[in-house]
């Protein structure tokens, strides 16, 4: 039984991301910063006892990040997913009015907070047989296809992780390990809002298609959920 830990497991693209390799009859370790208030995933959690556990993990706050990976010390992991993100831009984070504890916070957790899982988790990725990591990034996050400008805390923070991940997927590569990022699209979520363009079903059945494909050959490669490579 292949073995997938997804981070923001509580809600949308975790939620779903947990929900469809719950069917498809993998081993799912679900982690979310309140598990105790996560009825939804509670509720997959109890529909698939067998399959599904839930994990305490606040990815910004690197003590617990430790304390799990050593507590899943045995545990090989084919697939880590590192959903959790936060956009916390509004009208008022524009050029003339920053926050800049905002940003701040935005690079802990967009960009620092998947280096540190990686770093805590390569060692079962590497008892595992499949051996990929995949970072979710934002096409918000290319260079190239940024023309309107603004949300600079988030864009940043995500370009950011683009840089990161391919550093690891040069490193990791040594080890058998693919690493990616991929942009799910913009999808009907919390996060996305109501005028987004796919459902989160669309997307990560799109992802996992993406993810079920990569090779080495695709290390350091930036994806859309329909397979669609995105300049940088």
């Amino acid at each position: 039984m292949a073995t997938v830990l997804i981070t923001g497991a509580n809600r949308g693209l975790g939620l779903e991301f947990t929900r469809q390799y719950a069917e498809a009859g993998w081993h799912i370790l679900a982690c979310c910063r309140h598990p105790e208030t996560a009825e939804e995933l509670l509720q997959l959690a109890s529909r698939f006892k067998d399959l599904i556990s839930v994990h305490k993990l606040d990815v910004g706050n690197f003590y617990q990040i430790d304390e799990l990976a050593a507590s899943l010390a045995s545990q090989p992991i084919d697939v880590l997913i590192n959903n959790a993100g936060i956009y916390p831009d509004s009208p008022h984070h524009i050029f003339g009015d920053a926050d800049y504890e905002a940003w701040l916070q935005a690079f802990r957790i967009n960009s620092i907070a998947p280096f540190k899982m990686t770093q805590a988790f390569t060692a079962h990725l590497k008892q595992g047989q499949l051996k990929k990591l995949v970072n979710m990034t934002s096409k918000m996050g290319s260079i190239t296809d940024n023309t309107s400008g603004g949300s600079y805390i988030y864009r940043s923070s995500k370009t950011a992780l683009n840089m990161v991940t391919k550093s690891l997927s040069i490193e990791l590569a040594r080890e058998g390990i693919t690493a990616l990022v991929l942009h799910p699209g913009w999808v009907l979520t919390d996060m996305g809002g109501p005028n987004a363009l796919i459902t989160v079903e669309q997307s990560i059945s799109g992802l996992r298609e993406v993810i079920d494909r990569a090779t080495l050959a695709d290390a350091g490669k930036f994806y859309a959920y329909d397979g669609q490579e995105i300049p940088w």
